[in-house]
């Protein structure tokens, strides 16, 4: 009784009511203007009129569908909720940091613009990959770059905290989400101790992915302790397009020496301290040398959008690198809703039409759009030995009802669908033919692709991928293969459903 008292009386509650209010209110105010009136002819036309606006769209052909379904079906509702929720309508001061960002990266790119060239000579169908990131974004390659990977939180967090205990200069800190516990305990004591000794501390949480995990005046606290703190796209009870777009990236910066990245947020259950949806698969990688730089620059770039402050000096954040002899090369890279191009769902299409021996993806969600499911499938039917593993014990009852509507379709097709036994699998890699791999914060789903900020590194004859494949083999053992025959003794009602709930995934 008293978990349900206080889910009720929750921020999140509360302000979800609210929305939900004003948008009951809204629709109802409209339809009863429309009968008034006599305007359901009008209605209808309108409707129709978007439909062929949002058919004409350069958007994801699932996403129209979902929502031409919902327009036609209900004229004054349809249409007053596409122009209320569908658009990417971004603020202005957003572009300020990811314009910044982009001349920065082009900074980057201009200290060695050889090394493409170099890649070429080694292997030209390569280098197409990495020349998607550089055309997108302005992305730069690295050699000079040593990576770790970690298969699991618990694995990454000590030497995470030992790496903030070396910081001398600066510590850059962006997570979707942050949570009360002793992970955070441990990383908050230590941020104290370097910001008195005269490190800077920057700290950047989505406010949404920390809803009801932080106390609501966090980022002041924070700021008295000398961290300074910004909360990305705060949560208010009002009808605004952009609460759509979060920040999902999780980038740890240290004297632009060392980054992190990949799926790993900062909660006791990444860690498997505490065990919510079973044992916590997950991924991240460590970088030392000079690829760290793009991380830094990331950062920097949500950085001058929240603080608003125009005399952010980047080469500050940017002094030479340790000089690291690795192997392979690295093209960190992130995606924003705030230009056209679909980065994470580009770099996934790229790596998945290349393979040609075997790809292997590690998703938590498994919510395909047109392109990445025909492309997975053509894979697969080509010979290419397709695997994905997804959570057994899912964490969003619905979001997983729409997985598994995908399974058929796939294994038909000759991919091979696993499900994680022993808890909730929440890596984001790819990795294909022992020479190509990709870590970082993407899901397989719409929201990943279209609307949020995410981050990620493309790795190509790296060591990295030979661990991966590895650690995905293994996590194999430990799963179940789902079959044909598993998805036909699935209840009729439950496959309607699934159906269902397909048709309108991309709204989710």
């Amino acid at each position: 009784m008293r978990r349900i008292l206080k889910f009720l009386v929750s921020r999140m509650t509360i302000v979800a009511l609210l929305i939900v209010l004003q948008m009951v209110l809204l629709l109802m105010w409209l339809y009863r203007m429309t009968i008034a009136y006599e305007l359901l002819s009008l209605a209808n036309l309108l409707s129709l009129l978007t439909v062929v606006y949002v058919v004409n769209l350069e958007e994801d052909g699932s996403y129209k569908i979902a929502w031409s379904i919902l327009i036609l079906a209900a004229p004054v509702i349809g249409t007053a909720l596409y122009l209320l929720c569908a658009g990417k309508k971004m603020p202005k001061k957003l572009f300020k940091g990811t314009t910044q960002c982009d001349q920065e990266m082009q900074t980057l790119l201009n200290q060695d613009p050889a090394i493409h060239e170099q890649l070429g000579k080694e292997r030209n169908d390569i280098r197409k990959l990495f020349d998607y990131g550089l055309k997108a974004s302005n992305f730069p390659v690295y050699r000079n770059t040593e990576a770790t990977y970690f298969g699991s939180g618990e694995e990454m967090f000590p030497v995470f905290l030992e790496e903030l205990k070396k910081a001398e200069k600066f510590i850059l800190m962006e997570y979707f989400i942050i949570d009360k516990g002793s992970v955070w305990d441990e990383v908050l004591g230590i941020l104290k101790e370097k910001t008195a000794q005269g490190v800077q501390v920057k700290l950047i949480y989505d406010d949404f992915g920390c809803l009801e995990k932080l106390p609501r005046r966090f980022y002041q606290q924070m700021n008295e302790l000398g961290i300074e703190t910004y909360r990305f796209n705060r949560i208010r009870p009002a009808l605004i397009i952009q609460m759509n777009n979060r920040d999902h990236r999780k980038i740890c910066v240290i004297d632009n020496k060392v980054g992190f990245t990949g799926g790993i947020n900062l909660a006791d259950e990444y860690m498997n301290r505490i065990r919510r949806y079973g044992y916590w698969k997950d991924s991240a990688v460590m970088l030392k040398g000079e690829a760290v730089r793009s991380l830094t620059v990331m950062f920097l770039g949500m950085y001058t959008y929240l603080s608003q402050k125009n005399d952010i000096v980047y080469s500050d954040y940017l002094p030479d690198c340790d000089t690291v002899i690795g192997d392979g090369w690295y093209q960190p890279f992130s995606d924003t809703p705030t230009d056209e191009a679909d980065v994470s769902l580009s770099m996934h299409l790229n790596i998945t039409n290349h393979a040609v021996k075997y790809l292997y993806i590690d998703t938590p969600y498994l919510i395909l759009n047109q392109d990445m499911r025909t492309a997975l499938r053509l894979a697969a039917m080509n010979g290419v030995d397709v695997r994905i593993l997804v959570p057994h014990i899912p964490d969003k009852r619905i979001v997983y009802s729409i997985t598994r509507s995908n399974y058929q379709t796939l294994i038909n097709a000759g991919i091979r669908i696993y499900e994680y036994l022993p808890g909730f699998n929440h890596a984001k890699c790819m990795v294909s033919d022992d020479e190509l791999a990709l870590i970082g914060s993407i899901n397989t789903d719409y929201r990943s692709y279209f609307l949020h900020f995410e981050a990620g590194v493309l790795m190509y004859n790296s060591r990295l991928a030979e661990e991966m494949k590895q650690d995905f083999l293994h996590a194999l053992s430990q799963s179940h293969e789902v079959t044909s025959a598993d998805c036909a003794r699935v209840n009729r009602l439950v496959r309607t459903y699934r159906a269902l709930l397909k048709v309108f995934a991309p709204l989710f």
